[in-house]
């Protein structure tokens, strides 16, 4: 059976034998599961014993470097993962860093999203998991800094320099914004409104959502530029991407819902304008094998790539269809549960059909030949193919995502893995490729992450009723679920 061999779903087995099934799969996924914990525990030695408090460091040189102006970039993004693993040691290590020598004071230019993201989505999601106020105080203390960002028109801009109260643009942006870096700020400011007690974090984050949907696309598709002139708010290109520039204003706008209690229509109704958008525009299938991918779009031209980037919409997809106000069983939630289905299967075979294993950055389709690795041949350790993977494995409890996990898993652990820890790929269409000595962050807080919890059938983590994972996979719970804020204060 074709399906099968490439790696298609299994068939379905009902009754006592799939409870037994079942508790096999469990016991196998331990022992993954603790394999995994066992890269964490070689990447964290690495880190801690030639970097600790650095913001990365470099896996086949050891060197501690300070991209990140020297705020503990790989310390602070890592919390939680300790945290999930039980590395309660190493984590307890990194609070008494985090409360004593953690400080914003720096005068380099930061992005105001990547900061917001791995910084204070990391301190957030270490509060919110150990209730230990050090990491409160330092959230508001950032949070403070980077309110300063929002100016012209209520939006934020795209650097910040935390020392001095003030921001400015990316040179290359020519002083436009881009639509991802303003629309995935919400659910860390939001939670910092929750847990601080004070409203402005949520008022000012949220109100660029309001002035998005008041100009929003009529097929819900949104450029990925923004531009704000004499307080006017307008889109400056026509590239519509699920990928790079777009990919996380479209992911907030479920989670924003799902973390208010799935009250605040204006976010569900936003994402279910795009998602049919996509369907209708840009979904598309590749010849001979009929693989499913999210085109891109260019002045009404269909761009036939798809990033890496965009393989978190697999998971999104599923938990927009278990999530949908029509019901799990409504025609919209099976469509768009098949299609996450379809395109994290893409996503699989992008990892398969390498001869290293492992995907690269960005492919391109073409007619006759499904599809190839385009220029960008490169890997930076990327986790949005095992975050759908978690996410659909959780939701389903199809093992086929598991088996697919463990395949990435070991292909890491062959290619990427060094002496001092794990290193990015420079082309994996190589057999064996060569390693570009650079462990981003995102490594140990979202693929090492999402690999243990795929791996762990006895998680506390709830996708569909407890927590909302931010973009850099640091899990809050949900506004419905944090009755003990105030007593944690």
């Amino acid at each position: 059976d074709k399906a099968e061999k490439e790696g298609g779903p299994p068939p379905k087995i009902g009754g006592a034998g799939a409870a037994v099934l079942k508790m096999e799969d469990d016991a196998a996924a331990r022992v993954r599961r603790d394999a995994v914990k066992g890269a964490m525990q070689h990447a964290w030695k690495g880190y801690s014993d030639n970097a600790f408090g650095a913001d990365e460091v470099q896996p086949s040189s050891g060197s501690a470097i300070n991209n990140w102006g020297g705020m503990g970039n790989t310390l602070v993004d890592s919390l939680d993962t300790l945290w999930i693993m039980g590395m309660k040691d190493e984590f307890w290590k990194c609070r008494d860093w985090v409360r004593d020598k953690l400080a914003y004071n720096i005068s380099a230019p930061m992005s105001t999203f990547e900061t917001t993201i791995r910084s204070l989505g990391g301190l957030l999601a270490a509060y919110d998991w150990s209730g230990d106020k050090a990491f409160l105080d330092k959230a508001i203390d950032l949070g403070d800094r980077l309110l300063e960002t929002f100016g012209e028109g209520g939006f934020p801009m795209g650097q910040s320099l935390l020392r001095k109260d003030s921001a400015s643009n990316a040179g290359w942006l020519n002083g436009q914004l881009v639509l991802a870096e303003v629309g995935t700020l919400q659910v860390e400011f939001r939670y910092l409104a929750a847990a601080s007690g004070n409203n402005i974090y949520a008022e000012r984050s949220e109100k660029v959502f309001h002035i998005l949907n008041d100009i929003k696309p009529k097929d819900g598709l949104y450029p990925t530029r923004v531009s704000v002139r004499n307080g006017k708010v307008s889109f400056s290109n026509s590239q519509i991407s699920f990928g790079a520039m777009g990919d996380s204003f479209y992911e907030y706008m479920l989670k924003i819902w799902l973390q208010g209690g799935q009250k605040e229509t204006m976010y569900r109704t936003m994402y279910d304008e795009s998602m049919e958008g996509m369907v209708n525009q840009l979904i598309q299938k590749s010849t001979p094998s009929d693989l499913t991918y999210i085109a891109e779009r260019q002045g009404g031209r269909l761009l036939h790539k798809m990033d890496h980037l965009a393989c978190f919409m697999g998971g999104l997809l599923a938990l927009g269809a278990y999530t949908d106000p029509g019901g799990l069983e409504s025609e919209r939630a099976q469509r768009d549960l098949q299609l996450a289905k379809d395109i994290t299967y893409t996503c699989y075979q992008m990892y398969k059909r390498m001869p290293s294993g492992i995907a690269p950055e960005a492919i391109t389709f073409s007619s006759g030949q499904d599809f190839s690795a385009s220029n960008a041949r490169y890997y930076i350790l990327r986790p949005e193919t095992v975050e759908s993977f978690f996410i659909l494995n959780q939701l389903t409890g199809d093992p086929i995502y598991r088996e697919w996990g463990w395949e990435v898993f070991q292909s890491i652990e062959k290619h990427c893995r060094t002496e001092i820890a794990y290193s990015g790929l420079r082309d994996v269409t190589q057999a064996k490729p060569a390693k570009d000595n650079k462990m981003e962050s995102f490594f140990l807080a979202e693929t090492l992450k999402y690999l243990y919890l795929l791996f762990d059938p006895d998680t506390p983590v709830d996708v569909l009723k407890k927590h909302v994972f931010n973009t850099e996979a640091h899990p809050l719970r949900r506004f419905d679920q944090l009755p003990d804020l105030k007593q944690k204060r």
